[in-house]
């Protein structure tokens, strides 16, 4: 079935009502063009937390917080959010959103880079996730894959958003622009490794601008 604007809408009108304090920041973050997950991807996100009911999240991209304060409403008190960002801009307003709103103790930002961060955690064995929610630059999803399966738990889920690219990603590299063909290569080749791993069992959903869930078995 093809889903046209107006059936988005209704869906849209049917979701979950942002608390007012989600709902400004999310609304200030469209109006500054930063990205944030859009409503169709936060329901998704809403459900698969309650059934998931994960006890430590790691969060790769957290742009102004909009997600990280947006999972805190769905998991219980004593679940633990880390969320990493590189863009000082952004580190800055997520740090005051944590503050402002009182998450400091349930959302852990680090700053820097990911794949750094990425790379020091599966080097310790004591540090493992049960969820990660991946919104950051696309390019190095492939990259990040190694060693989000090294302190995954068993059982776990990894929740990739912007995986189909508007559509593009069925085109060949060639179609696209020039700038995108890198992201458009490592992309497919991420969502080839997802799918036809052993151990990982993914879906991927025409939700937003294409997600994929994986769960993670050893």
């Amino acid at each position: 079935m093809e889903v046209d604007g107006r059936l988005i809408d209704y869906i849209d009108y049917l979701s979950w009502e942002l608390p007012e304090y989600l709902r400004d920041i999310y609304e200030n973050a469209m109006t500054a063009k930063v990205p944030v997950i859009r409503k169709p991807a936060q329901s998704f996100l809403k459900v698969l937390l309650s059934m998931q009911r994960p006890k430590n999240i790691l969060e790769i991209g957290t742009a102004v917080g909009f997600s990280s304060m947006f999972m805190s409403e769905f998991i219980d008190s004593d679940s633990k959010i880390t969320t990493i960002e590189l863009i000082p801009e952004r580190i800055k307003t997520a740090r005051e959103n944590f503050e402002k709103f009182g998450k400091t103790g349930q959302i852990t930002l680090l700053e820097g880079d990911a794949g750094e961060y990425l790379k020091k955690f599966s080097e310790d064995e004591n540090f493992k996730v049960d969820f990660v929610f991946m919104d950051a630059a696309q390019a190095q999803y492939i990259y990040y894959l190694p060693f989000i399966r090294k302190i995954m738990v068993d059982g776990g889920v990894l929740l990739t958003d912007n995986v189909l690219h508007d559509g593009d990603i069925i085109e060949s590299r060639y179609s696209v622009n020039r700038r995108d063909r890198t992201v458009h290569t490592r992309m497919r080749e991420f969502l080839q490794e997802i799918t036809h791993s052993e151990g990982l069992k993914t879906s991927i959903l025409p939700i937003g601008d294409g997600m994929s869930v994986t769960c993670f078995r050893k």
